[in-house]
């Protein structure tokens, strides 16, 4: 199903110009704890590979309590530069770098601590800074070395050899933030796996995850903050983001560091609210994978290292394959998948199906070639894309067929035509969802945004506001796919 060009695309998000990550071998530097008993402690740890490295910091307040915060601190070498960084918002003026707190870290009480952290380059050495200051109070102390000096990395198998992850999840960039408490789906259900055809809980029950699709970030990221997505979590109750990032059209390729720093961002806000966040590698055309493949493993390679941790992070890893087979997009993700694994052996991974992930009904085919030819990994679904004013009972009949067989998630759908537009279909997009429910099938809808199209959840303008709770922003399919999502989910706990 392929969703055409929209005619309600914005101009875009002027994009910084930072340079892509070179991802390789990983080697342990020493560890630097500054200390300042009024102050604060940060704790600096990186890996390193030939050119570049991974920093994580870990900034404690031993002050007052604050709320909004600027970490700065200086590179000893000239050489040395910060490339992509997540959970703060990094700035650098020759040597010196500052990193300020984003909105779901920057209250820190007495004692308390964030984890934060980048990927940089350097020329000729890349030793650790040896002091920072926390909103100008001096972290200061004494490097003390906690593991060997590095080595020189293994060289790749060839000038062309894909960024290579790091081999143990111990290595990713970064601690993740403590896992909600409570009753969010995160809590109730917390790491998820495949469970013969089923998604299911930490308790060993099939559950399913409903949720909402990001229009692409490149064109709409004013629609994803704070408030709308307190009202995607409270007042939708919903249990998923999907998180879309466009690898073409004007999207990852024209700045890899740029857009994973964006859906880095979102996976924290889907954290901190108890959701489970679903990154999106939103390819389309051209169709076939492999195009993007060495794309795709480094942008996996970056953010399952820096994901690892957390048990609410599932991966997308080709939006809507078109126009290949279906070994070809087996033979992607079978390069892809590894990946991830290095980093994150336990999260779930979600194949595209071919004829733009339509388990081939699109094309003229069906799920048979993917039964008797399965993705050789484990924690593996295959995904199903429908619209529902065009995709009805032969396409139903074959996800009732397939389901039986294979696990199937709909990663994305609209209520409205495959172009995005039309009227919405409120007959076929209740047999689906009734379908789906019934075989605890999860699903995000297209799209959470104020795109100028029927699929919109929101009306045109809503997200140059502060409104986005209740209805009276919801276009027809938002009020529709509000009221499906919020009724109660009865996730099983035994």
């Amino acid at each position: 199903m392929r969703l055409l060009p929209r005619a309600s695309r914005r101009a875009l998000i002027a994009a910084g110009a930072v340079g892509a990550l070179a991802m390789g071998v990983t080697v342990a530097l020493p560890v630097v704890n500054a200390m300042a008993a009024s102050g604060c402690a940060v704790t600096y740890t990186t890996n390193q590979w030939q050119g570049g490295f991974t920093a994580n910091i870990t900034v404690k307040n031993l002050g007052d309590p604050i709320n909004g915060w600027t970490l700065g601190f200086t590179f000893p070498n000239s050489g040395q530069k910060v490339t992509q960084g997540w959970s703060a918002t990094y700035t650098q003026s020759g040597s010196a770098v500052t990193a300020a707190s984003m909105s779901y870290n920057g209250s820190l009480a007495t004692n308390a601590s964030t984890g934060i952290g980048f990927n940089g380059s350097w020329t000729t050495a890349n030793p650790a800074p040896t002091s920072f200051t926390l909103n100008g109070a001096v972290c200061t102390g004494s490097t003390t070395p906690s593991s060997p000096a590095p080595s020189s990395p293994a060289p790749s198998s060839s000038p062309s050899a894909s960024p290579r992850p790091s081999t143990s999840p111990s290595a990713s960039p970064s601690p993740s933030p403590s896992q909600p408490t409570g009753q969010t789906p995160v809590a109730i259900n917390g790491q998820l796996h495949v469970c013969g055809v089923n998604l299911c809980n930490r308790f060993n029950r099939p559950i399913q995850l409903r949720g909402m699709s990001t229009h692409g970030l490149q064109w709409f990221a004013n629609c994803y903050n704070d408030n709308s997505l307190n009202a995607l979590a409270s007042d939708w109750q919903a249990d998923l983001l999907r998180v879309s990032m466009y690898v073409q059209e004007q999207g990852y390729e024209t700045n890899p560091a740029g857009f994973t720093n964006q859906v880095n961002n979102l996976v924290e806000e889907a954290t901190e609210r108890g959701l489970y966040a679903l990154i999106d590698f939103h390819t389309l055309t051209p169709g076939d994978p492999m195009y993007n493949l060495e794309r795709a493993k480094t942008f996996f390679a970056a953010v399952s290292a820096r994901h690892a941790a957390k048990s609410n992070v599932i991966y997308e890893i080709t939006n809507e394959p078109n126009g290949v087979s279906w070994s070809t997009i087996k033979n992607y993700a079978e390069q892809v998948i590894p990946v991830i694994r290095a980093n994150d052996p336990d999260a779930v991974v979600i194949v595209g199906t071919r004829g733009w992930s339509s388990l081939g009904v699109s094309e003229g085919g069906n799920s048979t070639e993917i039964i008797n030819n399965k993705v050789n990994a484990t924690n593996v679904m295959y995904a199903f894309h429908f619209y529902a004013a065009s995709h009805k009972d032969n396409y139903r009949a074959e996800v009732e067929r397939a389901a039986a067989a294979l696990p199937i998630f709909v990663t994305e759908f609209g209520t409205v035509t495959y172009t995005g537009g039309g009227a919405v279909d409120t007959a076929s997009s209740t047999a689906w969802l009734d379908m789906l429910d019934r075989l605890k099938i999860g699903y995000a809808n297209w799209t959470y945004s104020d795109a100028g199209e029927g699929s919109a959840a929101f009306k045109p303008g809503t997200c140059n506001g502060g409104q986005y709770a209740g209805t009276a922003v919801l276009t027809e399919s938002g009020n529709f796919m509000r009221n499906r999502i919020r009724t109660p989910d009865s996730f099983p706990t035994s």
